[in-house]
């Protein structure tokens, strides 16, 4: 991509304020936290209900950055960069993209619908491949942000463009039509995702359609109802079980796993072999099919590349790995963009200052090789990768001459040659184009452990979070709760993702969960709040910030700092104002402020209480007790201290509920991660963690025989039993077995039998069909984990945080 300023100015109707106008663009950015960001880049300073970019111009001006897009100037940076200002940052984006995408004259195909979009992008792109030159968009690039990115990415010449546009919103596909302006047209299965956003579905339906509006054909499953709603101008291309009318008629013949789908319209008539039984895959895969007989490629080819189709896999997910490192997986795809992203998310995740890419040939790319190779050197360089592994005779080409490349022909050759200790303390992106089978790579670096996982979604986190920014200020800082191993998600990877969305101070327990974070390499403040005094001398060796809630523990901390001649150091005062758990009381003020005034040790960074009952407003009236409680006491340490500590009351409860009391700070625990106090808080929150293991073994047991423990469950008619490979030492509490709880086996409900065992439970598999592999899911969106909670008659905390260290944590983003 090369944008000048001038073509910029006119696309999104800016003013320029500058110096010159001489600059070409290679890369649009609107993150400043990328490695990427140089003086290539034009930035666009986009302002969101959470965040707003024009924040982190200097930092990014530090880094090299010359040119921004923005709706203003900070007054301090006037003349400091070039600036194009806009009434609005993020419709300049997408007007730019507008502008840049009447650069290219191959059709764009545009993909919506509620559910498959991903799929069928990535299955057609797979499937048109050795006939076809395609760009696609990224993953799931494709909102009002990710769209025009996608788009302003494009490079070279191509077939198609495959473009996958998402709405949640009336009044928003018309600005992607506008970016895409696709010649052609598909719509997968409408379902309910997203329906929150409408009136109803026929609304949703209207909207998602307005990408086809300059459509000359469109791709769909046969609908009266829909199809009423498009212009008589556009060619309908239909397909359907069961409506003649159609234009494809398919019949399907399912067999184990795999499906018979049988074609036939007016010339022809053939049957194709689809290596999915599911009713999702099937749907995508006639939809694939469809498209691929319009560009008329021939039956044979349908059938043997149909016939080769794979499970997409949407995500990049980070593993725990061998020898200390941790294992970034994104072994599936690789083109020029994904690589981007893909080095973005290496970053905020790492683990380790050493860094190591494993990375294939890349593959029908409409860039000429030399050009393409010499911008992944460039992108390398940027994102300081310290060891380049290339497996391929391509890239051994064009990279051989960097200083830190290993070269392997085959993936085959660099697994013959795999030495487990030539992996230690780094952080390893494996990236690849399908054929590779770099996931062979990934099995031997990723540490072994049973087949119990508990996936935690990196973008759930990032949404609940910015869901709870919403009801704050934008100038009120807020602090997040890691502590328990991030309530059992994992402290590190998470610390990692909230340094990145930069929030102001991290929350542990105690000392120890601090001193990993900081050896991990997290700089943000982080506030100890159950410290012992034994733990000062550490905690200020690892620059960890005590909460102070005893006057026995503020005489010994004041003791060491006075030994270790310290100044000034930050310290966080407790106050009980009816937890009664921890903190100063009324009777013990006047002794804390004799101790606090005139203290040059320790500098008082915040004082704060804990509400005993804000999820509950029938408490209302004491918990406005204790805000009137803090009060009185903050005013009296503020009357002794030379400067105005910030204040905090609000833990997640009351952010919902109190915002009006948020002050200068507030502490956000349970809710990032999915769990809310009421009904209206969890139709908004994402779920996060979902638990899952396989089936060990499925066994038919007759009547008369019993299963588990103290024949606790007694079976009464024959029925098929599955044994599953996780138990109370797992974390999975037994009072949700004998016929409380449940699991989920191939969308269906199945019972758990009998007591939960230490390592295993059974459950009935009577009306399921499923196999041993079969994927089980002990909870996530269902069962949620405050059902369970709730049925075992403990609280969602409880839960979350009992779940075993010897369950395998993957961290994954879309």
């Amino acid at each position: 991509m090369n944008l000048t300023i001038t073509h910029i100015i006119s696309f999104c109707k800016g003013v320029f304020h500058g110096n010159s106008t001489e600059f070409t663009a290679s890369h649009i950015s609107i993150d400043s936290r990328s490695l990427q960001n140089g003086n290539n880049t034009l930035f666009f300073a986009i302002k969101g209900q959470n965040h707003d970019a024009h924040l982190y111009l200097e930092e990014l001006i530090s880094k090299g950055v010359r040119y921004f897009v923005v709706e203003y100037i900070p007054e301090h940076l006037n003349g400091k960069a070039n600036f194009i200002i806009v009434e609005n940052s993020l419709k300049a984006l997408q007007q730019t993209a507008i502008g840049y995408r009447k650069q290219f004259d191959f059709p764009f195909v545009g993909i919506t619908g509620s559910n498959g979009k991903t799929i069928v992008k990535e299955w057609l792109n797979f499937l048109l491949s050795p006939n076809h030159l395609i760009v696609r968009n990224p993953k799931s690039y494709n909102s009002q942000v990710g769209v025009p990115l996608s788009v302003l990415g494009v490079e070279g010449t191509y077939d198609f463009g495959l473009f996958e546009t998402g709405i949640s919103l009336p009044n928003e596909m018309l600005q992607l039509e506008k970016i895409i302006a696709p010649k052609y047209g598909i719509l997968t299965n409408i379902g309910a995702a997203h329906d929150e956003g409408f009136p109803n579905r026929e609304a949703k339906i209207k909207e998602k359609i307005k990408l086809f509006e300059n459509c000359t054909d469109i791709f769909l499953e046969k609908n009266e109802s829909i199809e009423v709603l498009l212009s008589n101008k556009i060619q309908k291309h239909t397909w359907s079980f069961s409506d003649e009318t159609a234009h494809l008629l398919v019949t399907q013949k399912k067999e184990n796993n795999t499906t018979q789908l049988t074609f036939k319209n007016s010339t022809t008539s053939f049957s194709v072999i689809v290596p999915f039984s599911d009713a999702n895959s099937i749907e995508n895969a006639i939809t694939c099919v469809n498209f691929m007989l319009f560009l008329n490629e021939e039956i044979s080819f349908i059938q043997k590349r149909v016939g080769e189709l794979y499970p997409v896999e949407l995500r990049l997910q980070a593993k725990k790995g061998i020898n200390n490192c941790l294992v970034i997986d994104d072994s599936y795809s690789l083109d020029y963009p994904s690589l981007k992203i893909a080095l973005d998310f290496l970053e905020q995740q790492k683990l380790h200052d050493k860094k190591t890419i494993i990375l294939s040939d890349i593959f029908n790319s409409g860039i000429a090789s030399e050009t393409l190779y010499n911008q992944v050197k460039n992108l390398l360089s940027k994102n300081k990768i310290g060891r380049i592994i290339t497996i391929g005779e391509i890239i051994n080409k064009h990279l051989k001459d960097l200083p830190n490349v290993i070269s392997f022909a085959t993936t085959q050759e660099f697994l013959q040659q795999f030495n487990t200790q030539s992996f230690q303390n780094e952080t390893i992106l494996v990236k690849g184009s399908r054929g590779f089978n770099f996931h062979e790579i990934v099995v031997l670096l990723e540490e072994k452990n049973h087949e119990t996982i508990l996936e935690i979604n990196l973008d759930a986190i990032s949404h609940n979070l910015n869901f709870y920014k919403s009801k704050l200020k934008h100038d009120t800082k807020i602090m997040v709760m890691v502590k328990a191993f991030g309530y059992g998600n994992g402290g590190y990877e998470i610390a990692k993702l909230l340094e990145h969305h930069k929030v102001d101070y991290l929350g542990v327990a105690f000392a120890d969960e601090g001193i990993e974070l900081r050896k991990a390499g997290i700089t943000t403040p982080i506030m100890v709040l159950n410290p012992e005094n034994s733990s000062f001398r550490a905690m200020i060796a690892y620059n960890l910030e005590p909460e102070i809630y005893s006057i026995t523990g503020l005489q010994a901390f004041l003791k060491i700092a006075q030994e270790q001649n310290i100044s000034n150091y930050p310290i966080h005062i407790k106050l009980d104002t009816g937890m009664h758990r921890l903190g100063f009381e009324m009777p013990q003020m006047d002794e804390l402020v004799s101790l606090l005034k005139n203290n040059n040790f320790i500098k008082i960074k915040s004082v704060f209480s804990h509400l005993a009952a804000s999820d509950d407003k029938k408490f209302n009236e004491f918990t406005q007790l204790q805000f009137q409680r803090f009060d009185e006491m903050y005013n009296a340490i503020a009357a002794v201290l030379s400067y105005i500590p910030i204040r905090h009351i609000l833990n997640t409860s009351g952010i919902f509920n109190y915002p009006e009391k948020q002050m200068e700070m507030v502490r956000l625990g349970i809710g990032l991660y999915g769990i809310g106090n009421s009904e209206q808080e969890l139709q908004t929150l994402e779920n996060v963690s979902t638990l899952k293991t396989i089936i060990s073994q499925i066994r038919e047991v007759l009547p008369g025989e019993s299963i588990g423990y103290s024949r606790k469950y007694s079976v009464t008619k024959k029925m098929k039993v599955a044994t599953i490979p996780i138990g109370y030492a797992d974390g999975i509490r037994r009072a949700w077995g004998n016929e409380k709880g449940y699991v989920i086996i191939n969308l269906e409900k199945a019972t758990i039998l009998g007591s939960v065992c230490m390592d295993m439970m059974m459950v009935d598999v009577t009306s399921i069909f499923c196999k041993p592999g079969d994927e089980v899911i002990v909870f996530g969106k269902n069962p949620k984990v405050t059902e369970m909670a709730t049925v075992v008659g403990t609280i969602p905390y409880e839960i979350l945080t009992g779940i075993s260290q010897r369950v395998k944590r993957i961290f994954y983003k879309n």
